[in-house]
């Protein structure tokens, strides 16, 4: 007779199939009669631990949300220098992205495109938003050079990096042969150089009007 698995252990079976069926076929296409086949277990058993499709990808968002989140909170050190603290979130997110490429296409891609789960991607944004905020922030407070339109200014440059930062990640789920510390190089260089002019007081001033003519 076969070993009945703990509850916990069956659903992250579930889990795990339900991830990869999504990422494959996206939300509608996507069966249950699939999922089930690609757990290997029967469609009514699906229906008895994680409720209908919208319940199961719905749960299917909230553990790669809860992933990532954890994933970059583990990364960041609170008493590194802040440009350490973002680097070390930035290989942390990349490094989830490389690992969960298929769980990235669900919570990125598919939860995008449909408006009944936009809301879960959107409070993981606006997470990460928040925690990059805060470490800009923090930055300028240890600058002479005070960033201009405070505290708005650090919110708006974070939403710019975390959507700079998930269109390259996006790049690196569909290039596996790609390196996730590289890209977060890549997107260090991207972010931080930047910032760091900012914080030293060099900004860019619009052109004056022209008044020829």
């Amino acid at each position: 007779m076969l070993k009945r698995l703990p509850r916990v252990v069956r659903e992250r079976q579930m889990l795990d199939a339900a991830v990869k069926v999504f990422a494959a076929r996206g939300f509608h296409a996507a069966s249950m009669d699939e999922i089930a086949e690609a757990a290997g277990i029967s469609k009514p058993m699906v229906y008895a631990y994680l409720g209908a499709k919208d319940e199961l990808f719905m749960a299917c968002l909230q553990r790669e949300a809860t992933r990532l989140m954890e994933a970059v909170a583990a990364g960041v050190r609170p008493t590194a220098r802040p440009d350490e603290q973002l680097w070390n979130g930035l290989r942390a997110f990349f490094a989830f992205v490389g690992a969960h490429r298929e769980g990235w296409r669900v919570l990125y891609r598919q939860a995008r495109s449909e408006p009944h789960f936009a809301g879960e991607l959107a409070g993981m944004r606006a997470r990460i938003v928040e925690v990059v905020a805060g470490l800009l922030e923090s930055a300028t407070a240890q600058s002479e050079a005070p960033m201009p339109n405070r505290p708005d200014g650090f919110l708006a440059m974070a939403y710019a990096y975390v959507g700079a930062a998930e269109s390259l990640a996006d790049w690196l789920a569909d290039h596996e042969e790609q390196d996730p510390e590289l890209a977060a190089t890549r997107m260090m260089n991207f972010v931080w150089v930047g910032a760091d002019a900012m914080l030293q007081g060099r900004v860019w001033h619009r052109p004056a009007p022209d008044t020829a003519g």
